[in-house]
């Protein structure tokens, strides 16, 4: 099992400091760059698809050197045909080795993702070596708990806990995320801070959640990396990460390097599929299984024909045999050695 990376960013995916992170996950993944970039956590919203647009053009650009595919997965909502229970919207994900989660809802994306087979893919892909980036609202959704911020902030509930989708459950550990953390947007008058919460909130859902519970705060347009293989946490952007244990907390600015348990005893699954069903398994192995690099006989036939067509010099022939070819899966590739075909990508 080999684990990928995991990042978190308080906020400012497609900023200069979400882009130094992308590129520092890219730069680790040897195979060709195959990047999703998931819907659902803003999947209620009418323009969801250009929301996770944004973030997908912005990573065209800043990882170009890197020519990665990039895939949009619209598993918006649960019961439509944009479910993240849908194995064809989610073809893409099978393969893909950078994954994207951002802005949103967090208790939307929990509803959602919570036992689907979306998150059991993504899940199983992380295991797989796939990198994971979560910003803004998903970086709330992943954690043991989910600050219910639209709830309270903006709909005048209580104080209260929502559960979020456990991704470190799976390594033994309890940790919570918050975005935002420094946010001032509320001026002298209103405090914003702790993703739009408050202290005085904060500290009243703080104290209704486990004591053994650990809390990660991240600054706006700062966030950090978790390496499996170090072990250690790496904080990068233009501010600062802050880890709350009971009474204690310790702030980390960018640059700086800390060990991984010091978010708790990490313990990895006891195997590769401990957790998710063998079915999902199954139809990631399948997925990712290589093809045949052997043309078939007709392609090979077709082949020969297209090399008769060229002695007699009918290129109009030749031209159909190639898109014969093309249409089964290969490139004709002519050179000084004669013919030959390669599979399409």
């Amino acid at each position: 099992m080999t684990l990928g990376r995991i990042a978190f960013l308080g906020s400012g995916e497609t900023s200069l400091a979400g882009g130094r992170i992308f590129e520092s996950l890219a730069r680790h993944i040897h195979d060709p760059l195959r990047v999703a970039v998931m819907e659902t956590t803003a999947g209620f919203e009418l323009n969801s698809p250009q929301v996770a647009g944004r973030v997908a053009e912005f990573l065209a650009a800043r990882l170009q050197n890197y020519k990665p595919t990039i895939d949009l997965i619209s598993a918006r909502k649960r019961g439509t045909e944009f479910s993240p229970d849908n194995p064809e919207i989610l073809k893409p994900l099978l393969t893909a080795n950078f994954i994207f989660m951002g802005p949103g809802s967090p208790s939307y994306a929990v509803r959602q993702l919570q036992g689907s087979l979306a998150w059991d893919i993504i899940r199983a892909r992380h295991r797989q070596g796939a990198a994971l980036i979560f910003a803004s609202a998903a970086t709330i959704s992943v954690g043991a708990w989910a600050l219910p911020v639209y709830e309270v902030y903006k709909v005048g509930e209580d104080v209260h806990t929502k559960r979020g989708l456990d991704l470190f459950a799976d390594f033994g550990m309890n940790l919570s995320f918050v975005p935002h953390w420094n946010n001032a947007d509320g001026g002298i008058d209103l405090d914003t801070s702790r993703c739009f919460f408050g202290i005085e909130r904060f500290d009243q859902w703080r104290e209704l959640l486990p004591a053994e519970n650990i809390i990660v705060g991240l600054d706006e347009h700062s966030g950090f990396i978790l390496d499996f293989d170090k072990p250690c946490c790496e904080v990068s952007g233009v501010s600062s990460v802050s880890v709350l244990k009971q009474n204690e907390m310790k702030i980390y600015p960018a640059g700086a390097k800390f060990p991984l348990d010091e978010l708790g005893k990490f313990q990895p699954p006891a195997d590769l599929e401990s957790g998710i069903r063998p079915e999902v398994w199954d139809v990631i192995r399948t997925a990712n299984q290589p093809e045949d690099e052997t043309p078939s006989p007709e392609v090979l036939a077709l082949l020969e024909e297209r090399k008769s067509a060229r002695a007699r010099k009918d290129f109009a022939a030749s031209d159909k045999l190639r898109d014969q070819i093309s249409a089964l899966g290969w490139t004709v590739q002519d050179g000084k050695e004669g013919q030959r075909v390669v599979r399409m990508r």
